[in-house]
């Protein structure tokens, strides 16, 4: 997430890594650890705080946003499988290993997390992902809630592709309580699916 953190920031956007060092899971033992980071940054700020995270980060986004919404103002993610059958990725048995829990716990908590969420969120995936199942991306699209599409990236190269970082600024333009549809007709436009193919 450095390249995405230092591009907000050349936006002007104030950026905090979670400094936690590796994802390697282990979701119960998270939860805590970052709902305090959010508390703090929160605290620091004055102000709600957009959460952008790719692949288990925005598992963990989602349900930061669950947790505490009043101090949630916006969530992206990218590649994260937070939906659908999330065994069909390639990365569950290496997940399973490293965290030490196994993708049927916390059944409720999971069901949550890939329901509609009380903030306005944004996914971005691709289907040439190659380690997360695109369908596991999927959110039920709202008029606060939407996919976006991105031909042709990988699932490391989401965080740096072009089409994607494009899609992360123009989410978090938009001013607090206010959303409206991504528009693809941008300077990427050829990079991004029309709306209505997201769940074809």
């Amino acid at each position: 997430m450095a390249p995405m953190r230092r591009y907000l920031k050349e936006l002007g956007y104030d950026t905090y890594a979670w400094k936690m060092g590796r994802n390697i899971g282990g979701f119960s033992r998270m939860r805590v650890a970052l709902r305090d980071l959010l508390a703090e940054i929160h605290t620091a700020t004055g102000r709600k705080v957009s959460i952008v995270g790719w692949s288990l980060g925005g598992v963990y986004a989602r349900d930061l946003a669950l947790q505490a919404p009043d101090m949630v103002r916006y969530v992206v993610t990218l590649g994260s499988p937070f939906t659908s059958d999330v065994r069909a990725t390639n990365a569950t048995q290496l997940y399973e290993t490293l965290s030490g829990e196994t993708i049927e716990d916390n059944a409720e908590l999971r069901a949550a997390i890939a329901g509609d969420l009380p903030v306005p969120t944004t996914s971005i995936y691709s289907r040439a992902d190659g380690i997360v199942n695109w369908r596991t991306c999927l959110l039920r699209p709202s008029s606060t809630a939407e996919n976006i599409e991105v031909h042709l990236a990988s699932h490391i190269g989401l965080g740096v592709n072009p089409a994607a970082l494009w899609a992360v600024a123009d989410r978090l333009a938009q001013s607090e309580g206010q959303f409206r549809q991504f528009d693809r007709s941008g300077p990427f436009v050829i990079a991004y699916a029309p709306p209505e193919n997201a769940q074809s």
